[in-house]
């Protein structure tokens, strides 16, 4: 299927809900933000939530790189506070970049997951780069106009991306593949949730994206 390819690993409401303990148990030492719209509302600083989440994720050992196609100085607004590494204009979804965060945080794309909320970009651009990539919901619906065109295009996507989920959920636990160690731990942590609720929980996720 020609969509596949835009289909995110894994797909959560928030950047601040993301197990990110488990995932540095599972062996992930690297993350790559966006900032607009996946930390804070477009073109706001860094606010406390942003600043605890930066301040626990660095206790946990994880090495961060903002990776954005905004220009320098909304980037290092947003950094002043969190004092990570940081690219502007990335030219997301162009994998270049991508491979250079892993370099500035000294990882690997094997041990490196991408947070975002774009499709089309953040989360395209870290397949392409080989990286594991999470989409997260936006923050803030109110959105410049060439955003909320890309949300447009991308709901068709989302539909079949949640169909594909849908699928994996009812078939589950037959004929298990292989799978990643974010995969194993994603489905430790839901095996206490029905097949009924993990369907709502998909149709939740999309009905907050696109209402």
């Amino acid at each position: 299927m020609m969509f596949e390819r835009f289909f995110p690993d894994e797909w959560v409401e928030s950047a601040y809900s993301i197990d990110y303990e488990g995932y540095f148990e599972a062996g992930y030492r690297g993350l790559i933000f966006d900032i607009d719209n996946t930390l804070v509302p477009h073109g706001a600083d860094a606010d406390e939530r942003a600043i605890a989440l930066f301040d626990r994720l660095k206790k946990i050992g994880f090495d961060i790189c903002l990776l954005s196609n905004n220009k320098k100085p909304r980037v290092e607004r947003f950094n002043k506070d969190v004092n990570v590494n940081y690219i502007f204009k990335a030219g997301k979804p162009y994998s270049k970049n991508y491979y250079v965060a892993t370099m500035m945080t000294r990882t690997s794309v094997q041990s490196t997951l991408v947070i975002g909320d774009q499709l089309f970009t953040d989360i395209y651009g870290g397949k392409l780069a080989g990286i594991h990539t999470i989409l997260v919901n936006p923050i803030d619906k109110k959105e410049e106009f060439q955003v909320r065109l890309k949300r447009f295009l991308e709901r068709p996507v989302m539909k079949f991306y949640k169909h594909s989920l849908k699928e994996k959920v009812a078939e589950m636990p037959k004929n298990r593949k292989p799978e990643s160690k974010a995969a194993r731990m994603r489905r430790r942590k839901e095996k206490h949730f029905s097949v009924a609720e993990r369907i709502a929980r998909i149709d939740r996720l999309f009905n907050s994206r696109y209402t």
